[in-house]
């Protein structure tokens, strides 16, 4: 009697990290993802062959020594600060992802892309599967992105997107967003895992083919990642994140993926309501337009590969509250915590009576170790009463035994403040927290007009 082999199906297979069920769950009991359990084939055990084919002479295996090494064409999109964070330009056939949360501004900046493309020549088609053509005809109004190279399709079907391709022959297509256009390929609604496979697969497909550069917006979760399978990120060659506070007008493009340049590149933007402007010196943003104050402090940060001033601002206020206020913006506050208490210990400047509120000018975060110095800084002269004279700057870690360690990218920062105009700066060669305070305030004693009071 024949032996009946028992059965191994699991049809229920977690498409981020393979995790197999014999019934739908909601959540992958493996890698603890919402909503990535779909329904796959039985495994069946059995390996099945595969026929060889003959690669053909175009696609033959050739020496690595053989193969050309010279950059792909790069086109420049007409958005300076966006090429920058693509390494100087688009590829042809490159499918780059732009994600960012609600509000931040990703059409704004699409529309104004497609609009310089369209203005050096370039045919470009828009295609909009969130907003009718008349919404964004009236963006791009108020924008200024009209132009008659930029052709405008409100659709969610892919298969119909796929058909304005062949109709337009654009050479930059734009999808905003992939969570929203559907395929009746795949199971399911739009924006389901399954969906948003088969869309960016086959978008990404047409790109290679055509050696069509595509631009894909994708939505991102509550915790900040992007929404979708996470193999949505490993097909794309360039993933791009839109950063910004909805308070202010500051907008910053960085690369988290780039086959094709640097990921430590990062775009600067201002939104406006005429529209989104390139910032390409944002020297200025950061800083305050007065005299220097006593309790504020410049330091230069570091965004990716560029330089920029930041004036930390303090503000200390005595007080007999058994437990004295700490308000921090835009500064990691337990790293303020850390500084306070590393003055008082180290450099006598006593903060426990004093309620203490640290802030950095132009709502930019600035919560990188190089900040301590700066902080320390700012909030000795708010206590003592001194200013720092105008053209000095601070950069250095604080360790908690009081000295101050180098910061990453060191050179590159004395460059940038010495092109600012910042001739003295104070950094890890005063070695100690009570030196570098020591110099600070001869300096500041050196001022006329001013009393400066003895630590």
């Amino acid at each position: 009697m024949a032996t009946r082999r028992a059965s191994t199906a699991a049809p229920y297979r977690c498409t981020e990290c393979g995790w197999t069920t014999l019934k739908w769950v909601g959540r992958c009991g493996e890698c603890q993802q919402w909503g990535t359990v779909i329904e796959g084939a039985e495994q069946t055990g059995l390996v099945r062959s595969v026929t060889a084919v003959s690669p053909g002479a175009a696609r033959a295996a050739r020496p690595i020594t053989s193969i050309d090494t010279r950059d792909a064409p790069r086109r420049t999109t007409g958005v300076g600060e966006f090429d920058r964070v693509l390494g100087g330009g688009i590829v042809p056939g490159a499918a780059i992802l732009l994600s960012g949360e609600p509000g931040v501004g990703k059409s704004t900046l699409l529309l104004e892309v497609a609009a310089a493309s369209a203005r050096a020549g370039k045919r470009v088609l828009y295609a909009s599967a969130e907003e009718s053509t008349a919404q964004v005809r009236l963006r791009a109004e108020r924008t200024g992105a009209l132009h008659d190279e930029l052709y405008l399709a409100a659709e969610t079907d892919l298969a119909t997107i796929l058909g304005h391709i062949d109709e337009v022959q654009p050479e930059l297509l734009i999808v905003d967003s992939v969570q929203t256009v559907s395929s009746s390929l795949s199971e399911g609604m739009a924006g389901h895992p399954s969906q948003v496979r088969e869309v960016a697969s086959t978008l990404i497909r047409v790109a290679k083919d055509r050696s069509l550069p595509v631009i894909i917006v994708g939505h991102v979760t509550k915790d900040g990642s992007i929404a979708g399978p996470r193999i949505l990120e490993h097909l794309v060659d360039v993933v791009c994140q839109f950063e910004g506070d909805r308070q202010t007008s500051l907008r910053f493009v960085r690369a988290l993926k780039n086959r094709f340049g640097p990921t430590d590149e990062v775009g600067c933007f201002d939104m406006t309501g005429a529209g989104i402007a390139e910032v390409p010196d944002p020297s200025q943003l950061f800083l305050g337009h007065g005299q220097p104050e006593p309790g504020t402090c410049v330091a230069i940060a570091l965004e990716g590969r560029r330089a920029m001033p930041v004036e930390v601002q303090a503000l200390t206020i005595a007080t007999k509250a058994p437990n004295p206020r700490r308000i921090v913006n835009g500064v990691d506050s337990a790293r303020v915590a850390m500084v306070l208490a590393v003055l008082e210990k180290r450099a006598k400047i006593v903060t426990s009576d004093h309620d203490v509120y640290v802030s950095t000018v132009g709502g930019v975060r600035f919560t990188e170790p190089a900040a301590d110095l700066a902080i320390a800084i700012a909030v000795a002269g708010s206590v003592r009463n001194w200013s720092v004279p105008k053209g000095l700057a601070a950069i250095g870690e604080l360790s908690l035994a009081g000295e101050i360690r180098p910061v990453t990218q060191s050179a590159q920062r004395r460059s940038e403040a010495a092109r600012l105009g910042y001739t003295d700066l104070i950094d890890d060669r005063s070695k100690s927290l009570r030196g570098a305070i020591d110099d600070v305030r001869v300096r500041a004693k050196g001022r006329p007009g001013e009393d400066v009071p003895e630590f």
